[in-house]
């Protein structure tokens, strides 16, 4: 029986630094996976510090002055998102809008490659649009994410998997819809935890000082090699259900770690 490795934690000094640190290591990453030969799949997240990591990348990128080796081919990369909000297609609320607009298109990351979940523009149910997103990733991942980042909230929530919802039992399906979500806006597209724990490197990105119980809750557990979750309960900390088949990465910075 295989036993998934621990999660490795990185502890930067502030939310500015932590997003410089992992867009530096995501650029890197990527690099390093094309250079085997791969297309990389990954899973982005939103919030606040995503929307620094998105900056970062693209200052880290390399696309204007790294020598070519260091370089990373975006036409040869392939994006998806965790969660996403079921709103209309230009609403700040969806996670897909500050990504195109701060990394994804300065890049020139090819449409073909950026897989979002329907908008209410696109589908007529928050269901519907989670069937389709599903579909998408049956006829286009192909086999697991090179690479999940995902956010937690200080309920402990990853993804659009909140505590104590329905959701977090699905295990038959890699998109649910979530209605009437605890935090706004109320319809949602989530990855299930089947579909997050198809990563081979799943990298946390929490900041700020609100995070800090459901950071260290999170860590003190979660998914055996076995698949079988042990304490704390995902039920009630749902970031503990998602680890990395490869690698586990916290970056946190000091005011999340302060309980660890």
């Amino acid at each position: 029986m295989s036993t998934l490795p621990a999660p490795i934690v990185e502890v930067h000094d502030d939310a500015a630094d932590l997003a410089s640190a992992a867009a530096g290591a995501f650029v890197a990453r990527l690099v390093e996976l094309q250079a085997d030969g791969r297309t990389p799949h990954v899973a982005l997240t939103g919030g606040s510090i995503a929307e620094a990591f998105h900056r970062e990348v693209t200052r880290h990128s390399g696309a204007v002055d790294a020598p070519g080796d260091d370089r990373v081919d975006w036409s040869r990369v392939v994006f998806w998102w965790g969660d996403e909000r079921f709103v209309a297609p230009d609403s700040t609320d969806r996670n897909a809008v500050d990504a195109h607009a701060a990394m994804l298109a300065p890049l020139g990351v090819p449409a073909a490659h950026v897989h979002e979940a329907p908008s209410t523009a696109a589908a007529g149910s928050v269901d519907e649009a989670a069937e389709q997103y599903a579909a998408d990733l049956e006829a286009h991942l192909g086999g697991d994410f090179d690479l999940v980042l995902l956010g937690v909230g200080p309920d402990g929530h990853v993804a659009s998997l909140f505590p104590g919802r329905p959701e977090l039992d699905v295990t038959d399906r890699a998109a649910v819809g979530v209605t009437g979500s605890p935090k706004p806006p109320p319809e949602r597209v989530t990855l299930t935890f089947p579909a997050l724990n198809r990563a081979r490197s799943v990298w946390f990105l929490v900041s700020g000082e609100g995070k800090a119980g459901a950071a260290a809750r999170a860590l003190a557990g979660g998914p055996s090699g076995s698949g079988t979750p042990s304490a704390p309960d995902l039920h009630q900390i749902p970031a503990a259900g998602v680890r990395g088949r490869e690698q586990t990465l916290w970056f946190l910075d000091r005011a999340a770690a302060t309980r660890l």
